[in-house]
C-alpha cells in the first residue's frame, strides 16, 4: 500500500513538474515573440527611413549640380553674347525649365533639414514650456502639407503621360527644341519624396505627443546623414 501511494505521489510530483517546465517554455516562447518582433519591425523602418534620406540627398546633390551647370550656361551665354556676338541658343528655355526641377529636387531634402520657412521662435518657446503642443501644431502642419502634396501629385501625373505620349517640347523648331516630360517627371519624384518626408514627420510628431519629448529626440538617430 505504501509502495502504491509513493509510486501515485511520484507520478504526481513528475505531471506537474512537467506542466511546469511546459509552461515556462510557452510562456518564454510566447516573450520571445512579442520583444523580438517589434524590434525587427523597428529595424526594417529605420533602414527604409535610412534609404529615403539618402535618396532624398542624392536628388538635391543633383539639384546643386543642376544650379551649377545653368550658372555656367548663363555665363557663356553672356560672353558669347557680348564678345563673340555667339549666343548661346535656347539659355531662356532651359533656365525656366530647371527652376522648376532644382524646386521639386530639392524641397524634400530642404524640409528634411528644416530649412523651410517658418516661425522658429513660437516653435522654439513651445519646444521649452509645451512639447507636446508644438507636437500637435507640427503634427497638423504634417497632415495638411501630406494633403496638398497628394493633390499636387495627383495633378500632376496626367501633365506628365501628356508631355510624354505627346512629346511636348520648348523652343522654337530649327533653332532650339527640349523635351518636357524630363521635368514633369521630376515634379513627380519631387512630391513623392516630401509626401515620404511628411509621413516621417508626422510619425516623429506624433511620438513626440505621447511621451511628451523634444521632436527631435524621437527620431531614428540611424536615420540622420
Amino acid at each position: 500500500m505504501r509502495h502504491w501511494i509513493a509510486a501515485a505521489a511520484a507520478t504526481t510530483i513528475d505531471g506537474a513538474a512537467n506542466r511546469a517546465i511546459s509552461a515556462a517554455y510557452t510562456l518564454h516562447i510566447v516573450n520571445s515573440a512579442t520583444t523580438k518582433k517589434p524590434l525587427v519591425i523597428s529595424h526594417h523602418m529605420i533602414q527604409i527611413r535610412t534609404l529615403i534620406d539618402r535618396l532624398t540627398m542624392a536628388l538635391n546633390v543633383v539639384g546643386t549640380l543642376l544650379i551649377v551647370a545653368i550658372m555656367l550656361l548663363v555665363n557663356a551665354d553672356v560672353i558669347g553674347r557680348g564678345l563673340l556676338n555667339l549666343p548661346v541658343s535656347g539659355v531662356p528655355e532651359m533656365v525656366s525649365m530647371s527652376i522648376v526641377a532644382i524646386v521639386f529636387l530639392q524641397v524634400a531634402q530642404t524640409f528634411r533639414m528644416n530649412r523651410l520657412t517658418r516661425s522658429d521662435a513660437l516653435l522654439g518657446a513651445l519646444q521649452n514650456k509645451r512639447p507636446r503642443l508644438r507636437a500637435v501644431v507640427e503634427l497638423i502642419f504634417a497632415v495638411g502639407a501630406l494633403f496638398i502634396m497628394l493633390q499636387l501629385l495627383r495633378a500632376s501625373w496626367p501633365l506628365f503621360v501628356k508631355s510624354w505620349v505627346r512629346n511636348t517640347f520648348e523652343g522654337t523648331i530649327g533653332d532650339f527644341t527640349a523635351p518636357i516630360w524630363p521635368v514633369k517627371l521630376i515634379i513627380l519624384i519631387g512630391c513623392t519624396m516630401l509626401i515620404l518626408q511628411l509621413i516621417f514627420h508626422a510619425i516623429d510628431a506624433l511620438k513626440s505627443l505621447i511621451h511628451g519629448k523634444p521632436l527631435e529626440s524621437v527620431a531614428p538617430q540611424e536615420a540622420e546623414l
